[in-house]
């Protein structure tokens, strides 16, 4: 009898340890063809902007560069309108991400203190710009009475509150930070902006780093406001001039304000500048990848 039962719980195993098996090929198997379907066009754009215009031309180019060249890229460096566009961009992205972490800071702490009166509204007040808007038209004439049509500022102020951040972080600071460390700090003799300042944010340190990562690559890869805010093109972030650059229809261009004489294709400029305005997120990602994941994952177990 000990026997078969010993013989019974082999084979179960043996066929829980198959099915295991097979379940984890299954998952690294849709895995690989996800991760191609993202790294193959990225790929494909890359080899377009390190090679010739004939080889671009007559579609011999696939996921490696063929007939290796950089005209594209010096094109791109000396026309004077996408450097200042590229200027633009990181300077709305910096002031964008910096405002909009202290008002993300400053309003997720106190909505983490049971005092606070009114917290509840609050909170509530936050959750429902979730949900409801003013839609376009109100923004724009918003932007117009306020007399920031055409200004950096159109940019930079209306997505600089989130609530959906607030909500990340505020669940994190009340699922991770033990109300016992702050009531030492106050016995000490610590204000609630030393509590603040010295226990809160440097434990905060991983869904603070995730949160600067939302709003940056947010506020680099968006072009729809600045699309319908602004009408001078000494204001245009690269995102904006890179979306009326593929929008062009010419089968062979050159950058207007480069000033060379040498042509290149258009697909091969607008290759070139999808990989300009990728490489410095893809350069930036890598030193905040560690804290991504810690910080979604911890501040998402409370809310």
């Amino acid at each position: 009898m000990t026997v078969r039962t010993d013989s019974a719980r082999g084979r179960r195993s043996i066929r829980q340890s198959c099915g295991s098996t097979v379940f984890d090929i299954v998952i690294h198997v849709i895995l690989i063809i996800v991760g191609l379907i993202c790294l193959l066009p990225f790929l494909h754009v890359a080899a377009m902007s390190l090679s010739s215009n004939g080889a671009v031309i007559s579609q011999k180019v696939f996921f490696l560069p063929v007939e290796f060249s950089l005209e594209g890229y010096k094109m791109v460096l000396q026309d004077p309108s996408m450097m200042r566009s590229l200027g633009v961009t990181v300077l709305v992205t910096a002031a964008f991400t910096v405002l909009g972490m202290v008002l993300t800071i400053l309003a997720a702490y106190p909505l983490t203190k049971k005092e606070l009166k009114g917290r509840g509204i609050f909170g509530f007040m936050f959750m429902f710009t979730m949900y409801f808007g003013g839609g376009l038209i109100p923004e724009y004439l918003l932007m117009n009475d306020l007399k920031m049509l055409d200004t950096l500022w159109s940019l930079i102020l209306p997505l600089s509150f989130s609530a959906y951040n607030i909500i990340i972080l505020r669940a994190f600071m009340q699922a991770s930070i033990p109300d016992s460390l702050e009531e030492a700090a106050f016995l000490d003799g610590a204000s609630y902006w030393g509590v603040l300042f010295r226990v809160v944010l440097p434990l905060s340190t991983p869904v603070l780093a995730t949160l600067c990562l939302f709003f940056a690559v947010g506020r680099w890869n968006a072009y729809g406001d600045a699309l319908y805010y602004l009408t001078s093109s000494r204001n245009y972030p690269l995102q904006l001039k890179l979306y009326y650059l593929m929008g062009m229809a010419s089968d062979a261009a050159t950058l207007a304000e480069s000033g060379s004489t040498t042509y290149v294709t258009g697909e091969v400029i607008k290759a070139t500048c999808v990989m300009f305005a990728t490489i410095p997120i893809i350069i930036l990602y890598p030193f905040l990848q560690r804290y991504f994941v810690t910080g979604i994952m911890i501040g998402a177990v409370k809310g």
